[in-house]
């Protein structure tokens, strides 16, 4: 498996499953802005730098020991056998930046 290096993920496509919801940008930006600071910002991409769990573990990395997650949320909507709306409910996603992950270690065998 070939793991990109952070600077590829940041320049590289969309890799992340953000629908250009400004308000969930808005609310993970305030939290990379209280952690890391203003300057920071310029880095924050929605598509590349906060991922999930799964995201950065599919991607060769993994959150540093001790990491906290970012905190977003999601709609999700229910739908009957017609595909109609039935319910909409808010899901919490935890998001983690990308300076609060590292590449996986390879497990040797003793």
């Amino acid at each position: 498996m070939t793991v990109l290096s952070i600077a590829e993920i940041l320049a590289g496509p969309k890799v992340s499953n953000w629908h250009d919801s400004k308000k969930t940008r808005d609310a993970v930006a305030a939290q990379v802005e209280k952690i890391w600071g203003k300057a920071e910002l310029k880095n924050y991409s929605p598509e590349r730098s906060a991922l999930p769990f799964s995201k950065w573990l599919s991607l060769g990395y993994a959150p540093r020991k001790g990491s906290k997650a970012l905190k977003s949320i999601t709609i999700i909507e229910k739908k009957d056998a017609q595909g109609n709306v039935i319910s909409r409910y808010p899901r919490t996603i935890n998001l983690f930046y990308y300076r609060s992950v590292e590449p996986l270690k390879d497990k040797k065998s003793c």
